[in-house]
């Protein structure tokens, strides 16, 4: 018996079958030769207008699941909007600039891309960001994704790149933009800064060490306490930064201890010389109560270089875990950057690009920085100046590109100041103002922006819009100024710009320029992310 006879269904035109893989593309056909998109927003001419302001994909590789999910999610809001009366036109754009596509190139050159010259990378770029704009742009019509195909956005149009720059030399002239050397997030892989909002957070193996300072016996006076046998204990996870530690640090209101182990005395936190000894096994004896006075007047060695530690005080010392002391490395970390600055303490970072130590810590000159823990904690053994270690698995920041660990690192390095003129206070106050779905994202961005440093502009790469840096070679002062950056802004609409690579120096500034006694060469050729 034929069941299908039985069902009483309405008679249409529509097919058994939705036969998807043919009918689509022929759907989308009539779409295009018809040009809907163009005559809904004919339609809606007059209208209230409606604008989605979307992200753009990077211009590299085919589009997977992330970048449907993303697209159809707001076609689905514009075309919405679009129904319930509102002109909503939506223009795609693409992101050709920055890491992602400067490592596929470099990936695609092999051993080449050491011989090849920045012009030639960046024209190999270019190109590569061309072929995937229109792999893309042909994918997100797949979808179904209405927009203005025929004029998109690109952030490597010259219109784009000069309007970076002239934004760039505006924020100069009100003073945002600043250079200085000081720690920043460094992938030693991908050889270049990173941004805040470039880094990734994964679990990492670290190896966790309490660390031995001798205290010069002259400086400090306890009855009862062996001054020979004295030592300050800090604890870290990152033993590499040791070579770089200039001082340690404790807190102003903290109360510290001298305790007794066997025949050496440990000075720490109070409230953590019950944690150190759970976790080393050791057990101590009487506790001697130190004041602030007499920790000021300490004189403390670094564990295996022939200098001084100075002894610092700082409010973002913690009970959390260690000793309560904390080893300060100027040149790898914020807080002990801002606390170096604060004590006049150098920003030294015996590190290079690749991540390796240079001359300025000899003894492991060459070796990579998470290759030389082991080697650090054996020299500490020498030295008889490690107490404990082991391994730790913990959250620790990646690049978000290439997916391995970084390191903090003092380099040279362009920034926006984001407490300049109220900038900071300025966000916050738009933070407030804006309505936020889910509701839960406002504390989770407000939380970011309270906490956020100084945005790291510059990259060591080619691929950019490079920052248009200028300095004298005899007195090494920089000439960059805001008539400079907008006179480079205007030369790069008209020539393109890779002007500042392929140009003499003397055609990228101003007739007549004020600084005509100095001498002009390149600045370090950096880009802006």
């Amino acid at each position: 018996m034929d069941y299908s006879k039985t069902v009483n269904l309405p008679t249409t035109d529509f097919p058994m079958r939705a036969n998807l893989p043919q009918r689509e593309p022929e759907m989308l056909k009539k779409w295009q030769e018809n040009r809907i998109y163009t005559e809904i927003l004919k339609k809606r001419e007059g209208s209230a207008l409606y604008i989605l302001h979307d992200g753009p994909p990077y211009a590299n590789g085919n589009i997977h699941l992330g970048h449907a999910l993303n697209k159809i999610l707001k076609d689905i809001i514009v075309k919405h909007k679009t129904m319930m009366g509102f002109k909503a036109p939506y223009v795609p754009g693409w992101d050709c600039h920055g890491l992602p596509i400067e490592l596929q190139v470099v990936k695609e050159l092999g051993d080449e891309a050491q011989k090849t010259s920045p012009v030639e990378i960046r024209k190999k770029c270019r190109k590569y960001a061309e072929k995937f704009i229109k792999i893309q742009m042909e994918e997100f019509k797949r979808l179904g994704v209405f927009g203005d195909y025929e004029h998109p956005y690109l952030t490597m149009s010259r219109e784009y790149e000069a309007k970076i720059l002239e934004i760039f030399g505006k924020l100069f002239e009100k003073g945002f933009i600043t250079r200085s050397k000081k720690p920043i997030y460094w992938c030693p892989n991908c050889v270049t800064a990173l941004a805040e909002a470039e880094v990734e957070y994964d679990n990492h193996e670290s190896p966790s060490i309490f660390v031995k300072f001798k205290i010069d016996e002259t400086s400090v006076s306890v009855p009862g306490v062996d001054g020979s046998n004295l030592y300050m204990i800090i604890w870290t996870t990152t033993p590499w930064t040791l070579p770089a530690n200039l001082a340690v640090c404790l807190h102003p209101e903290f109360q510290y201890v001298i305790r007794k182990f066997g025949n050496e005395y440990y000075l720490m936190a109070e409230g953590l010389v019950s944690a150190f000894q759970n976790i080393t096994g050791l057990k101590g004896e009487k506790n001697y109560e130190l004041k602030k006075e007499d920790l000021e007047k300490l004189i403390v060695y670094h564990p295996f270089i022939e200098r001084q530690s100075k002894v610092l005080f700082g409010d973002f010392v913690t009970l959390d875990q260690g000793t309560g002391i904390v080893h300060i490395a100027p040149g790898h970390g914020l807080e002990d950057y801002i606390v170096g600055i604060e004590y006049g303490l150098d920003t030294l970072s015996p590190v290079d690009d690749e991540g390796k130590f240079t001359d300025e810590f000899a003894l492991m000159k060459g070796v990579h920085v998470f290759d030389a823990n082991e080697k650090i904690i054996e020299l500490l053994k020498s030295k008889k100046s490690l107490i404990k270690t082991e391994i730790i698995e913990h959250s620790y920041p990646h690049c978000w590109r290439c997916k391995k660990p970084l390191i903090f690192r003092a380099t040279e390095q362009w920034f926006m100041k984001i407490d300049h003129d109220g900038l900071r206070q300025k966000a916050l106050r738009a933070v407030d103002e804006t309505k936020w779905v889910p509701s839960w994202g406002e504390l989770r961005f407000k939380g970011m922006v309270e906490t956020r440093p100084d945005w790291c502009l510059s990259r060591q790469r080619s691929w950019g819009v490079p920052i248009p840096s200028f300095r004298c070679s005899k007195c090494g002062k920089n000439l960059m100024t805001a008539e400079t950056i907008l006179y480079f802004a205007e030369k790069s609409l008209t020539i393109g710009i890779d002007a500042w690579y392929t140009l003499d120096i003397k055609e990228l500034i101003p007739a007549g320029f004020s600084q005509t006694m100095c001498f002009f060469d390149f600045a370090a050729l950096i880009t802006c992310s």
